[in-house]
């Protein structure tokens, strides 16, 4: 499955919406999807099915708050 799809799911489970696949853009925090508590989900997620490990502690939110750059982060950060 592509990291895209993996992502997408993962956000959909998470928020109970299918908003985050419909847009892309949207921004999961000012929304209210997703919250402190979703993110620790989602980075355990994210780590368990995509092998991505990204600490909380060097979390930037502005970096994670839409579907497209949380998508742009996985995909960046299995290249190193």
């Amino acid at each position: 499955m592509a990291v895209k799809d993996t992502v997408l799911d993962i956000l959909s489970d998470l928020t109970g919406s299918d908003e985050v696949k419909e847009d892309l853009d949207k921004n999961l925090f000012t929304s209210g999807l997703l919250d402190s508590m979703g993110t620790v989900q989602l980075l355990l997620e994210l780590q368990s099915q995509l092998d991505v490990n990204v600490p909380v502690s060097e979390f930037d939110r502005t970096q994670w708050d839409t579907p497209n750059k949380i998508i742009a982060k996985v995909k960046q950060m299995q290249q190193q």
